[in-house]
């Protein structure tokens, strides 16, 4: 669904660029009053990603993440930039079924990993850790949490079937790693089965461990502009989250580790990212979709695979 929808928008996008040159060209306009336009409108991604950047430093206000520089920033809003241009102009529309699930691994396998996006993405936002994770004979299994604009727990049963594949495949109760919304995806999972009558622990060994990166576990600032239902539900301590927080137990919380940036464009201010009970990872300097980039975190999703139980 998604793919579909970043297609015909980079369809239309194109066919309009195209139209327009070729209407100054035959109105005999100049190369600059040509191309300013087209080039504007290549812009907006970048426009966009420093207004989101501006917005999260005028409302860090009293948050306890260190506050980051001018210079710290434009270089996060830069690699966003390249990264997000990648993901939303080639990988998520065109290229979302490259690397296929994995569930079994190669070689000795292990415990497998599950991969969970966020808002507005599909499985294609993996492309850059699933061949790093195949070569090294990890089983792994993504999904694409559609429809795209719906209430957050209606990807409960997505990420079920999902976990109850690695766990098959492999025998071990498997990593858990999300992407922003899809953290809170998992945290309406584990609700939904305890609202099916499940038993909380029993569930809760069904994962190894969540590590959610960019997560807006407490809302984000940015979801007042959402008037979809999953962006409702992201706004700051809203009554979702909080009856989500109600459902939860210490030990549920204990196997959450949270990476979050004081530059994050998107989940802001910085504390949102956090959870209470949950360990916190501080990567400086990373933007919301940068943060997968950063080489720690990628070491750290290995390093929690073959990490002892909770």
């Amino acid at each position: 669904m998604l793919a579909r929808l970043l297609r015909w928008i980079g369809l239309v996008g194109a066919l309009g660029v195209a139209g327009w040159v070729g209407w100054c060209f035959r109105q005999g306009f100049g190369l600059g009053a040509t191309l300013g336009p087209v080039l504007a409108l290549l812009g907006l991604n970048a426009l966009a990603l420093a207004l989101e950047q501006a917005m999260a430093a005028a409302v860090h206000g009293q948050d306890p993440a260190p506050r980051p520089s001018v210079a710290a920033r434009c270089r996060a809003w830069a690699r966003e930039l390249w990264s997000s241009t990648l993901a939303f102009g080639w990988a998520m529309p065109f290229a979302s079924q490259r690397w296929p699930d994995t569930p079994t691994g190669a070689g000795t396998g292990g415990r497998g990993v599950l991969l969970v996006h966020g808002y507005l993405c599909n499985r294609g936002f993996w492309n850059p850790w699933y061949p790093r994770l195949q070569a090294l004979g990890v089983p792994v299994v993504s999904v694409s949490l559609e429809p795209v604009f719906c209430s957050i727990e209606d990807y409960a049963d997505q990420i079920d079937a999902a976990l109850v594949q690695l766990q098959r495949a492999t025998g071990q109760a498997p990593l858990v790693v999300c992407h922003s919304m899809g953290g809170l995806a998992v945290r309406a999972w584990r609700r939904s089965r305890l609202l099916r009558g499940e038993d909380a622990a029993a569930t809760d060994a069904r994962v190894h461990h969540v590590l959610t990166i960019g997560t807006p576990h407490r809302g984000t600032w940015l979801a007042r502009f959402g008037r979809r239902p999953n962006a409702i539900q992201m706004r700051r301590d809203s009554p979702w989250l909080q009856g989500l927080a109600a459902s939860e137990s210490a030990a549920w919380r204990a196997r959450f580790i949270c990476v979050w940036s004081a530059c994050d464009n998107v989940t802001f201010p910085p504390r949102c990212a956090t959870l209470d009970g949950a360990a916190p990872i501080h990567q400086p300097g990373r933007a919301h979709q940068d943060l997968l980039d950063d080489p720690a975190v990628f070491t750290l999703v290995l390093a929690l695979r073959e990490s002892g139980s909770t």
